[in-house]
């Protein structure tokens, strides 16, 4: 294409430019803002205080058992969620031992049921049948006995097979005995206490098996509690020493930012109270938290008391913390008399700037048309003061007679000469008086 070519084409971008300034910030119309009233009551007065980010649980995750490192599950810097395995031990040995209790507990049961449902109908026939044939030999030894008896008595036969007789008459009655015997067994089934006994054996073997199955457990080291790892202690081929470390967990889901407040202070403090949170490093983001507790042991030395303040976190959608352990911040906390202030909703902020903006419409600038309403709204710097709920203290020239926008105030784009930007306000939604403020229970109260 030639230079001459390319002219054209350069005026008519210089032409859009000119004419379509909306084009050329993103933007086809004035923001769709939705609005609030500002609020004005009695707040504690606060100061602030250097804190730091600190997990609630830490945990240095160790070894049960003495044993090779196998298999190792994370790096340091990962998430971990609760009951994870971290690193596994060889189990070899102990697994045959664990197969071999195993195949004994079976063994053992398989007799226990044997006795708890008795003798087979073919094992108390069997038993009759030995009984009847023992009946008839010690039958047909006693008429032997009795015969050779008579025949002795006119010495027709000699004393030996007389004795002979005899020990066979006493053999076989002792049999037929026997087998009388064995068949009232049969029917009757195990004694209760030998079933007893099997059962005694049956639990002891499950309490071996039990007790190898903990143990391979302890083999696969997990984490108790979700966190991250945040130092690796051992890798695959080490060996794991019972109680020695495998790995470092904290939790971040939640987490303590700890500011230490001096004891003439500490006494307007109490557990429950609303606390603004600022993160230098992360300057676009409004915090704000609750008081989790007031460790009722001061540094001896400062007279300090340190104030956990819990925090949600939250967490990406790479699992990467916001807040990290050992941020610095900055806590405003309550620590004099109530003083009357300015209130907006957190999400009434606007941050990143050099200074925090809300976007503030004077009520007689909304105009309403059949289909939709608009307002002209002003950026207003203020400074930040103590969290009341889910409200934060402003300072600036912010007239509470005024609205403040609450969504929608990042897509509003200011005027280069300063004028208030045109905004559309929701559709079908009212401008909510103060009494219908003070209604909702949400915090949103003007006294």
């Amino acid at each position: 294409m030639s230079k001459s070519s390319l002219i054209p084409i350069a005026f008519l971008v210089i032409a859009v430019i000119a004419f379509s300034p909306s084009k050329l910030f993103g933007q086809g119309g004035p923001a769709l803002v939705e609005i609030t009233p500002i609020v004005s009551r009695e707040v504690a007065s606060g100061q602030t205080f250097v804190g730091t980010v600190t997990p609630p649980r830490r945990a240095l995750v160790g070894s049960a058992v003495d044993g090779r490192v196998i298999e190792v599950f994370f790096e340091e810097g990962d998430r971990v969620e609760k009951d994870q395995p971290l690193a596994q031990l060889l189990t070899a040995t102990i697994s045959l031992e664990l197969a071999a209790a195993k195949a004994e507990l079976d063994y053992r049961r398989e007799q226990l049921r044997e006795m708890e449902n008795g003798s087979l109908p073919e094992e108390i026939n069997q038993a009759r049948a030995r009984l009847s044939r023992a009946k008839v030999m010690a039958e047909f030894g006693q008429r032997e006995l009795e015969r050779l008896a008579v025949l002795r008595q006119k010495n027709a036969t000699s004393q030996s097979e007389f004795d002979s007789a005899r020990s066979i008459a006493e053999s076989t009655q002792e049999e037929f005995d026997e087998a009388k015997a064995a068949l009232q067994l049969a029917i009757d089934g195990p004694r209760p206490e030998k079933i007893a006994q099997a059962k005694a054996q049956v639990a002891m073997q499950e309490a071996v098996v039990n007790k190898l199955e903990d143990q391979i457990k302890k083999y696969t080291i997990y984490t108790r509690f979700t966190g991250y790892i945040t130092v690796k202690h051992t890798d695959i081929g080490a060996w794991a020493t019972q109680g020695g470390a495998v790995a470092e967990v904290i939790a971040l889901d939640e987490v303590d930012v700890v500011a230490k407040v001096v004891d003439s202070q500490v006494a307007y403090i109490n557990v429950g109270d609303s606390v603004r949170v600022e993160v230098p490093a992360l300057p676009d983001q409004a915090l704000t938290g609750r008081v989790e507790a007031i460790v009722p042991q001061a540094d001896v030395r400062s007279r300090t008391f340190p104030v956990k303040i819990r925090v949600k976190n939250t967490i990406k959608k790479s699992g990467d913390p916001l807040l990290k352990a050992g941020m610095l911040t900055r806590v405003m906390l309550a620590t004099g008399g109530r003083t009357q202030a300015v209130l907006v909703p957190k999400d009434a902020l606007v941050l990143g700037g050099a200074q925090p903006v809300v976007w503030v419409i004077d009520p007689a600038s909304i105009t309403r048309g059949d289909q939709s309403q608009q307002a002209k709204a002003s950026p207003v710097p203020v400074r930040l003061g103590v969290a009341d709920g889910s409200l934060i203290q402003v300072t600036g020239a912010i007239d509470p007679s005024h609205l403040v926008v609450v969504k929608g105030n990042e897509r509003i784009i200011p005027n280069r000469n300063g004028e208030p930007s045109l905004v559309n306000l929701v559709p079908n939604t009212a401008t909510p008086s103060t009494s219908e403020v003070s209604q909702k229970g949400d915090g949103n109260v003007v006294d």
